[in-house]
């Protein structure tokens, strides 16, 4: 269907379900993965179900800029992700999340309940895309404060819980949806307004570096440079740098932390 497939053939038993998903390419070259929060987000949760061998995970992606046809024909002009599984297309971010909690195999060990996570993590990215926005204007203390007071929050509930992920030491849907958006804001907030995390928040990068060693989490990162073209296009931005023309790095590493 797409210009680039990959397989993540982790179950080997006939009988477990082959899930599809559907995610959108990147921006730059239309082949490697993109930067949409919500494909990685998804990505990963159905990784980490193959690698427990409830599924078999295939992954395609699709240059939304040159749809193939047959992709046209079967969902016209809906973007990714979409999830195929045993021939059922479900198309809906909510329906996809739905169907993975409910009908994909393991999928509802996933999606824990944890109200005190789900209120601390609600809106962080909001704040960021709301920092970055004026980013061309002078960078304050004021400017970057509610950004910077919602990863003290989330750095001292970490330190508070004591735990390896947010609800405990296995990863939860949580994980999935915070990690990618960690990930945009460490790279897009350096990118346009010269921000980075501060090493005092101790267990916060601690946490990162724990999802740093995870597959789930490198299989299905994007590059530096799709993020910050996703950013770019997404606040309609405008840069002089020409990430086009760059070879593809992956931020992992994790900065000398301050003493806590």
């Amino acid at each position: 269907m797409a210009d680039a497939v990959e397989q993540n053939g982790h179950a080997e038993n006939g009988d477990v379900p082959e899930i599809e998903l559907i995610i959108r390419a990147s921006t730059i070259d239309g082949r490697r993965k993109g930067a949409c929060l919500f494909c990685q987000e998804y990505f990963m949760e159905l990784y980490l179900l193959a690698e427990l061998k409830t599924i078999s995970l295939k992954v395609t992606t699709v240059d939304m800029q040159k749809p193939p046809p047959d992709f046209r024909t079967n969902f016209e002009a809906t973007p990714p992700p979409i999830l195929i599984d045993r021939g059922m297309a479900i198309l809906e971010n909510e329906k996809i999340e739905r169907h993975i909690m409910k009908s994909v195999p393991g999928g509802h060990n996933l999606f824990v309940q944890d109200k005190e996570v789900a209120t601390l993590i609600e809106n962080l990215y909001t704040k960021f895309k709301m920092y970055v926005r004026k980013f061309e204007s002078p960078d304050t203390k004021e400017s970057q404060q509610p950004l910077l007071s919602h990863l003290e929050r989330i750095n001292d509930f970490l330190g508070k819980r004591a735990t390896r992920f947010l609800t405990g030491d296995t990863m939860s849907c949580f994980d999935c949806e915070l990690m990618p958006r960690l990930q945009h804001i460490r790279i897009g907030a350096k990118a346009f307004r010269k921000f980075e995390i501060p090493t005092t928040f101790t267990h916060l990068w601690n946490y990162m570096a724990n999802m740093y060693e995870l597959e789930a989490f490198i299989q299905s990162c994007p590059a530096d440079q799709d993020i910050i073209s996703h950013i770019k296009n997404q606040l309609g931005l405008k840069t002089t740098a020409r990430i086009e023309l760059e070879t593809p790095v992956y931020t992992t590493a994790i900065p000398v932390l301050a003493e806590s």
